[in-house]
């Protein structure tokens, strides 16, 4: 039986997820879901990726995926603990990526253009965005922070997305926490 668009309303994430198993990409159970999580991946891809255009390009990816992989969501997790994995694992891909292409750019470019002061040893005049700050962090670091206090997900949900346990998570956002902290004393509180 197939079903309307309409009716995909009335069934839960899981539900839907589900179903997409014997749709193609544009059945109306994929369609909902894309249409319930459009938003909240774009924004987790933005927060990760830190510019619109990465974000976008991050999240189209993100989408594709959700379908390709739907035979790989077990029902273990929310629907969108999974997805926030998929949307994880790809920024922190695609950031990666562009690390490396950035570095090998910069050691092409004139290196006395550069700034190498540690973040540390810069001016406490310097106003210093969130971003920038979470920047300083590595990938994994970063990625905890944001889903944690900017997504507001429990230490359940990022044990499950990062593939760690709960007193793991706590550890490593307590330690991404106080880098900053040392790192920026008179920016944090």
């Amino acid at each position: 039986m197939v079903m309307t668009l309409e009716e995909t309303g009335e069934l839960t994430d899981e539900q839907l997820a589900s179903q997409t198993l014997s749709e193609r990409s544009d059945g109306p159970a994929f369609v909902a879901l894309v249409g319930r999580f459009r938003e909240r991946v774009w924004r987790v891809c933005f927060r990760l990726m830190g510019n619109a255009e990465d974000a976008s390009d991050a999240a189209q990816e993100v989408l594709i995926r959700m379908f390709l992989y739907r035979d790989r969501f077990q029902g273990r997790s929310k629907y969108s603990t999974w997805v926030h994995g998929i949307a994880v694992n790809t920024c922190l891909t695609l950031r990666r990526s562009r690390g490396r292409r950035i570095r090998r750019e910069s050691a092409l470019s004139d290196k006395s253009s550069l700034d190498t002061t540690p973040p540390t040893q810069r001016s406490s005049e310097l106003a210093v965005d969130l971003m920038q700050m979470l920047d300083t962090l590595d990938e994994t670091d970063r990625a905890l922070l944001i889903l944690k206090y900017a997504e507001e997900q429990s230490y359940e949900e990022l044990a499950e997305t990062f593939g760690l346990s709960i007193s793991a998570c706590k550890m490593r956002v307590s330690r991404a926490r106080d880098k900053l902290k040392q790192r920026y004393p008179e920016a944090l509180c």
